[in-house]
């Protein structure tokens, strides 16, 4: 046997409880159809709501992508908060795929470094101050892309602190790593 507990209103509009058994439970459903039937009017259309996903893959090569550096350095250098203006500053790395077919197709993501906040949201964090940062933008150029096999490959990665997000900030050393995954 089930049992139910079942909130309702009484004659006078306060609120009270019951509990049923299963078979009461089938009766309460049929009620409750049979109102909805009776309060919405004949012609009610449940209204429908759609949302489109766009789908998409990158079938990556059978070819092996290495970076020809295991590390590389984005620096800001000095940041005067006087004068805070937008920095941008780019590095670059190498990479070769290497396999059986002509063409590679790869890929290369970044994990958004050790202190973002979320998805593209990169900080530095003070060196000594833990709950001081500064944000800044990380972009890789190419992320994917059709390369001939055994031919070396340049990526380009630029970062940029906006002067807004320095001008008030602690004085000392900011920094972050990022990791850069190359697939295949």
């Amino acid at each position: 046997m089930i049992l139910i507990k079942y909130y309702g209103f009484n004659k006078r509009g306060g609120l009270t409880s019951h509990l049923f058994c299963c078979c009461t439970v089938i009766k309460i459903l049929i009620f409750m159809t049979s109102v909805t039937e009776i309060l919405l009017p004949r012609d009610f259309v449940w209204a429908a709501s759609t949302s489109s996903i766009a789908v998409t893959a990158t079938v990556l090569s059978k070819n092996q992508c290495k970076f020809s550096t295991a590390t590389a350095a984005l620096s800001f250098g000095n940041l005067d908060p006087a004068n805070p203006i937008n920095k941008t500053v780019n590095t670059s790395i190498t990479f070769r795929c290497m396999g059986s077919s002509p063409i590679a197709t790869f890929l290369i993501n970044d994990d958004d470094g050790l202190y973002e906040t979320g998805p593209n949201a990169n900080r530095m964090r003070h060196s000594t101050l833990g709950a001081e940062y500064i944000p800044y933008s990380f972009a890789l150029n190419p992320r994917t892309g059709n390369v001939p096999k055994n031919t070396l490959q340049t990526l380009t990665i630029s970062g940029t602190v906006s002067g807004l997000d320095y001008q008030d900030a602690a004085t000392g050393n900011y920094s972050d790593t990022v990791v850069i995954t190359l697939t295949p």
